[in-house]
């Protein structure tokens, strides 16, 4: 096995031993924003269309389970080739670690740097909920039918895919079965490491549900227990990790603590590549990437009332909208969003954005999950629905969700012994 090399990063020495973040994670309610640099290239900001059944996160674990020997599994990444010999393999899923933040990330990340890489998109909206569950799934999301952070119910409620228990059933609004569930039918041991607070949840059992629960709290800890789960044998082990993508929304892209959070993403697969057993592999994928946005690209349904008119509900999330309307209210307010936000927004009707292919196939059982109206933010802008979302919602540096590259590309990483 190659190893990778380590150096150190220029961040303090007690950040470097420690990276601790502090524990006051609650964005500012008042006063101007800090938005750092972020060093996004223009070719950053091009929509990218979801690359489903030729590279994106919906085919990970079908070319995983293929390597496994799992039946029907299709190999559509190539990893047989890569991965002969294997037959346990580790899958770190790093929140926020998008292609584009790589480069960013570089200064503070020396083992991920020497790993073999490739890039994957997302599916579509590039958000955590949704990609988790096409990664479990191997489906995309229209399939899944987890289709934003928070998406309208038929009783007219709003569910938040982070904060979901058991109403609804999680096996009801995501019927279709995971890679876990068909891994041990196979005979393979599937694990998840995830965070302990995280059992049992509506979106634990939508994207995992088929594998043995560990929980970890820390990077050497969630290290630890898939390393412990690999060494059993023939085996799928999967592990979540959320650091970065919270110091990015909190802080910003390659803010300090941001820098910090990273530095700790290379502590946790330093541990993991060095760890692996005989016959295992590892692979670091990510859900999305991230973009700093500021003060003055943050258009508000709370500034003009011809945004919210004809508006019984809303739902999404700030870089992807879903508006819900009243009877013949659609047209009027897709020409007042067009009006206000002109080339920062992409504004369709459902069908429109369906027929575009985003979400895949999607069936009718998922449709009225998405909005009548929905804006696509594009550029460094995002949509706030003050009145309709929590004040701090509109208070965060980085954001995701829509097409752009930075938001939709993620990397493939693979170790392997």
């Amino acid at each position: 096995m190659s190893v990778p090399r380590r150096t150190a990063a220029s961040l303090s020495e007690e950040e470097a031993l420690t990276g601790r973040i502090p524990p006051d994670t609650q964005p500012a309610m008042s006063g101007p924003l800090v938005v750092p640099e972020d060093r996004l290239p223009d070719a950053a900001f091009v929509p990218v269309p979801p690359a489903y059944g030729k590279g994106s996160l919906a085919d990970v674990l079908p070319s995983v389970s293929a390597v496994l020997g799992v039946p029907d599994a299709a190999d559509t990444l190539g990893l047989r080739e890569q991965l002969d010999g294997v037959d346990r393999i580790a899958v770190l899923l790093v929140d926020g670690l998008g292609a584009h933040q790589l480069p960013v990330a570089a200064p503070y990340t020396p083992v991920l740097n020497e790993l073999a890489s490739r890039t994957l998109t997302t599916g579509f909206p590039s958000t955590t909920p949704v990609s988790l569950v096409t990664v479990g799934t191997g489906v995309p999301p229209g399939a899944h039918g987890v289709l934003g952070f928070t998406t309208l119910r038929p009783d007219g409620r709003l569910l938040n895919h982070v904060h979901w228990n058991d109403d609804p059933d999680p096996a009801a609004w995501q019927p279709m079965p995971t890679r876990f569930e068909l891994a041990e039918a196979a005979g393979i041991t599937a694990t998840q490491v995830v965070r302990p607070e995280f059992e049992g949840s509506g979106l634990t059992v939508a994207a995992y549900r088929g594998a043995a629960f560990r929980s970890a709290t820390e990077g050497a800890e969630l290290a630890d227990q898939m390393l412990e789960a690999l060494a059993a044998g023939r085996s799928l082990v999967y592990g979540y990790h959320a650091d970065l993508d919270k110091t990015g929304h909190l802080y910003g892209v390659d803010s300090r603590y941001w820098r910090m959070a990273a530095q700790g993403v290379d502590r946790l697969v330093d541990r993991l590549v060095h760890g692996l057993p005989p016959r295992s592999a590892l692979l670091v994928i990510a859900d999305h990437g991230q973009l700093n946005v500021p003060a003055s690209a943050r258009y508000d349904m709370a500034d003009d009332p011809a945004l919210s008119d004809g508006v019984v509900a809303v739902a999404g999330e700030p870089r992807v909208r879903y508006l819900h309307t009243a009877p013949a209210a659609t047209p009027d307010l897709i020409a007042a969003w067009k009006s206000v936000m002109g080339d920062d927004a992409w504004v369709m009707t459902r069908d429109e954005i369906i027929d575009g292919g985003w979400f895949g196939p999607v069936p009718a059982a998922h449709r009225s999950r998405i909005g009548d109206v929905v804006i696509v933010c594009q550029n460094r802008a995002v949509a706030l629905a003050g009145g309709w979302e929590p004040p701090p919602v509109g208070r965060l540096i980085a954001y995701h969700g829509s097409v752009t590259a930075t938001e939709m590309t993620v990397p493939l990483l693979i170790a392997r012994t």
